[in-house]
Formats: C-alpha cells, structure tokens, sequence
C-alpha cells in the first residue's frame, strides 16, 4: 500500500524508562507503530532513552536514537534528520507531554513538523484540566463537581465547598501520579504540594469524590473521515477510588445494561469527535446504578495501558491500526477478514476477559498495602475463560505468586468474619483473596456490598465458587466422581489447588482427570485486519479443539515472562522475542506461552504460534502434549 500523503520521514517519541504507570505496553505500541508505517513507505526515526525495549532495536526503525527525553535533544535530532512528521501519541504521557513541549517552545514550527495522530490543541483539551473541562460543558456531559488550583491555598478554599473527601488530580500526569483521595486538611496539603510537582503546568483539578460508582472505560477509534468505532468495553470490578491500573477488570462489560453502554458509546464518540483524536483513545467513567447518572473521569488522547489490554481481549491492534489512521488511511479503507473492512467492526467474542493487576509491595518494607486513585501496580495479567469463574481463576495461577486458587491466601482462613471484614475496609491488593475466606466464614453479599461496593453479581460469583469448594473438601482424601470433578474444571479450578484441598498428588488428579476424559479444547481470537490469523486459550467448556496443528516443521515451545513484577520486566519480553525470530530463520516453528496483554511477546504475529495462557505446569503441559514440540525454551 503506498504512502498517502506528502510525507516521508517520521519521527516517534517512545516512553522512556519504566515507571509505574508506563511501561511496556508503549514499547508495544511504538513497535507496532513501525512496523504499520515502514510498510506504508515511510521513514522512521524513532527516539527512546530504553535500551530495554523491543522499539530501540535498529531494525524496527530507519534511524534510532538512544537519547534523553527532553527538548534540547529533541530540537537536535529534529535539526538533523528533518522530519516531516511527529506521532508522539504512541509514547505515552511522555511523548505528549514532550510534543506539548516542543510546540510551546517554537521548536514544529521552526523546522517545519506536523504533528499527526493528535493535534497539539488537542492534546491540552484532553490532558489540562481547565480545557478538557471546557470542551465536556461545551459537549453538554457532566464532570463530577470541580476547580482547578494552582497553590495549596486554593485547593484549600474549593475542598471547603465541595467537602471532604475530595479528589486531587494533577494536570499532564499518568498513573495519577501525584494525585489522590483525600479526607482532611493534612492529607490535602500534603497530596497538593506533591500534585502541583508533578503536574507540567503546576495545576491540579480539586474534584467531589464519586467513590463507590462503578467505573467503565470504552476504547473507542476516529479516523479522519470521523469514522468511528468501539474496540472495547471494559468493566472495572472494583469502583471508583481504586485506579484503573490497580482495578480488578473485565472485558465485555457483563454487569452493566446495554442501555448504559449506548449512553457511554455516544459520549465516547462526542469526546473523541470535539478531542479531534485520530487513532486510539481511551474514555473513562463513572456510573452511579442508584440515580443513573453518568460523569465522565478522564480521557487519554493516546495508546495507553488499556489501549494494549483491550487489543488484546479482542484482538483488535490498535496501536498499529491508529499509526495508519494518522497517516491518511481511513478504517473503511483497512481490510478485514471476518468483518470486511474494520469501520464494520464491532466487539462480538463469546469469552470472557479478566484483567488482574501485579503488586509488589513485600519489594519495600514499610510501604502501605492500600489502592487508591495513584497507580501501584508493577505489572498485569490476561486471563481468557468462556465464564467468568473460568477466567477470574486462571487470573489468579497467571499471576505466579504461589497461589492456584483464592482459598488459603496467607493467614486469612484463620482468621474470624469479624477481622476479615475489617480488612476489606479500605482496598489493598489482598482484597479478592480476603473476601473468599470472608464467604466462607458466613459474611453475607450485603455486608461485603455494603464495605467494598463491588456489585452483587461478582460476589454471587465468588460465592458460588467457596461453596463448590466447601463441597470438595468434604470428600477430602480421594479424587471426585467424575461429575464434580467436570464441574470444577468448567469453573477454573487448577489441578494444583485442587490437590492442596483435597490432600491428593496433582498428578493424581490429572491421571483421574485424564481416565474421565476431561481435557480442555482451544479456541482462537481473530485478529482484526487479518484474514485468518489468530492467537489461542483453553476452555473446559468446548468439545472440540480449534488450534490447528498443521506444519511439519519442528516445533519450539517458548515460555514467556508471564507479569512483569521488579526484578522482572520488559528485557524478558525483548529476550523472548528474539528468540522466536531466531528460531523462525533458523526454519523452526516458534510457539510462545504467555499471559501478559502489555508485550510485543504477545503480538500474533511475533511467533508463529501463540497461547495466551499461565505459566503453570498444568498449562504448558497440555500444550506441550497438544504441540509435541522439540523442544522448550525456559530461560528468556
């Protein structure tokens, strides 16, 4: 497909070191980013301070600059290589922040770059506060009640007339960083003063706490014919007041009412619209079921870490569809296999997706266990199940903490209903594990309701799961008939925890489980603008297996770095991704297991053969049997 317009060369900002808040899903995006656009003739120069990451190699762009992330380089690089073009919004708040830089200072129109993907006045709608405030009442959708501040002082005076709690948000910040819920005047002029520090422009909104709402987030794409489509619909499990990073989450939404998610559809599309966005764009908002009312939180007029989750879950690359999209093409132009072209796309999988967050507060003595609107997560995983139970389990063996199961979660099972009820009086990465054993020692949905907020139906879900489990352990000593052992298999139950409740070998129950018949089958998620690519996960709830097994070359069996925690990162997706383009020279067919949604690892089209999966022995073990490879790589 040739270029579409005048320009040829294109600089890209990448994301810079890893932080909490941005990580490698930007290398994703920037990675992806240079592969759509050198196949549509462009040049890429691409800068990022990374050497980390997949986008720094030298040959995913023309010309890459391993350089500081600041406007000095910057106007260097660009004095050099003469770009016609800066996409700046694959790079995170980074490359925003950055462009915002560069146009203030005079830096694009001096020597002539045009920004693409996203204006620069378009980015300030989107990222400051005031502006963004003033295109929402211009739009006619509610914001929670707000004023900005730029001292203590007025954050002081507008807390006042709002009353405590109060939201702090700085403006041109990611992960919420610098911001938080706060409660008093101490705990104001504290999160303030380090809100004004972060905030590029030294200004942070006061905002009413919407707490305990439920909180949804719409992926949504414009192109420049204002074509407009939703990739995703994503339900944050735990409400308001946790941030997004840090929220337990699913995809579709499976709680909230089709009404509702038209209401959020037609402001997601008015946003994106007034924003003026070309590509991705992430919308999110609150939803409060008693009163039906609907405020818009925030926006980010760029890839972001939901951008990747929800490609992902759908299998919809975003950030390589927004990199043609800034250059000219428009979506009913892009063909696609299943849907023709992608302006006919619409989110229609029948599996369920879970997303749950990786924390690692035991890295840091004395740091608090408690969630709140500033980000905390270290990484995530992706689990994919034609059930909820089925994939909030495999969620929970993904995240390769020692757990298999939500049962027995440090010493929370000793511990009496009473004392595990006030655990879950603030949010804390334990949350899930310690409303199981509440369940099981008789707290009622109401109680947690009414503590937690999080909806009735996910914990009837939860519910149901203790007393399955309760009902398995009452036969503690032998492997269940086959019946029961068939149903906890449909509900995720992992051979492992299975073998701690009920006191037998794993492979025992595997052995019985084998005799029975009870295997799991795997289905593919199409990937859009493809016409039969796919990548795949297990169910217990199919009959029949559609991977295909189809090539006679040998066979290499990967094992990917499955949450990135520290100490563990994105130089393992780097490293595993080498490896599967080695073993593809080297005339092997390359197979990658992994459960992270955020790495190039987990793009389709990196192996020749991919399983979003958990790295458990059950998991790579029937793979393993299904594939018959040669051999297995453990070691990136």
């Amino acid at each position: 497909m040739p270029k579409l317009n005048d320009i040829n060369k294109i600089l890209i900002i990448g994301s810079g070191p890893i932080i909490i808040g941005q990580a490698c899903e930007f290398d994703y995006s920037g990675t992806q980013a240079c592969k759509a656009l050198r196949k549509l003739g462009y040049e890429i120069v691409l800068v990022n301070s990374n050497p980390a990451t997949i986008m720094t190699d030298p040959d995913v762009a023309d010309k890459t600059y391993i350089e500081p992330l600041n406007v000095t380089r910057l106007e260097q690089i660009i004095d050099k290589e003469r770009p016609d073009a800066l996409l700046p919004n694959l790079g995170g708040q980074s490359g925003l922040n950055l462009c915002s830089e560069l146009s203030q200072a005079g830096i694009l129109d001096k020597y002539g770059v045009k920004v693409i993907g996203v204006q620069v006045d378009a980015i300030e709608r989107g990222e400051d506060r005031i502006e963004f405030k003033n295109t929402m009442n211009s739009l006619g959708i509610e914001m929670p009640r707000s004023h900005e501040a730029y001292s203590v002082e007025e954050a002081l005076k507008i807390a006042d007339e709002l009353g405590y709690p109060v939201v702090l948000r700085p403006a041109y910040t990611m992960g919420g960083a610098g911001g938080g819920l706060v409660y008093n005047v101490d705990e104001l002029k504290t999160v303030c003063e380090r809100g004004l520090q972060a905030s590029l422009v030294h200004q942070v909104l006061v905002e009413e706490s919407i707490s305990g709402w439920e909180e949804l987030e719409l992926e949504v794409v414009r192109d420049a014919k204002n074509n407009k489509i939703t990739v995703c619909f994503i339900e944050n499990i735990d409400p308001i007041g946790v941030h997004t990073g840090d929220s337990f989450c699913s995809a579709p939404m499976l709680t909230i009412s089709e009404d509702v998610q038209a209401k959020l559809q037609e402001a997601s599309y008015k946003i994106i619209e007034a924003i003026e966005v070309i590509g991705g764009c992430n919308c999110q908002f609150a939803h409060d079921p008693k009163t039906g009312r609907i405020v818009v939180i925030e926006i980010n007029p760029r890839t972001s870490r939901s951008s990747a989750l929800a490609s992902k879950a759908t299998g919809f690359p975003i950030a390589l569809v927004s990199a043609m999209l800034a250059c000219g093409l428009t979506l009913d132009e892009i063909e696609c296999g299943k849907y023709g072209t992608l302006d006919k796309y619409v989110p229609d999988g029948d599996y369920v997706v879970i997303k749950f967050a990786r924390w690692a507060f035991e890295k840091f003595k004395g740091a608090e266990d408690k969630l709140g609107t500033q980000m905390r997560a270290v990484g995530e995983v992706m689990s994919i199940g034609k059930t909820y139970k089925e994939a909030f389990q495999k969620a929970i063996r993904s995240l390769e903490t020692g757990r298999y199961g939500l049962g027995f979660a440090k010493n929370f099972n000793s511990l009496s209903k009473e004392e595990l009820l006030m655990k879950l009086a603030y949010p804390t990465s334990e949350r899930q594990f310690i409303i199981y054993e509440a369940l099981r020692k008789g707290a009622s949905i109401d109680e947690i309701y009414e503590i937690t907020k999080i909806k009735h139906w996910f914990l009837e879900q939860m519910k149901e799961l203790v007393d399955e489990e309760e009902a398995l352990m009452a036969k503690k000593g032998e492997v269940p008939a086959k019946p029961e052992l068939l149903q906890a298999k449909l509900d995720g139950f992992s051979d492992r925890y299975l073998s701690k409740i009920l006191d037998v070998p794993e492979d025992a129950i595997r052995v019985k489980r084998y005799e029975y018949g009870i295997k799991e089958a795997w289905e593919g998620i199409h990937v859009s603008g493809t016409k039969d690519a796919s990548y795949y996960y297990s169910t217990y709830h199919l009959s029949e297996d559609n991977s295909p097994c189809n090539t006679d070359r040998p066979k290499i069996m990967i094992l990917g770095g499955g949450p990135n925690r520290i100490g563990q990162g994105i130089e393992f997706d780097y490293c595993c991704v080498h490896a599967a383009l080695a073993l593809k020279k080297l005339g092997f067919e390359s197979i990658i297991v992994n459960c992270n949604p955020e790495t190039v690892s987990t793009d389709y089209d990196t192996s020749d053969k991919l399983y979003f999966e958990p790295l458990t022995l059950e998991d790579v073990l029937a793979i393993h049997e299904k594939e018959k490879p040669v051999g297995v790589i453990a070691q990136f």
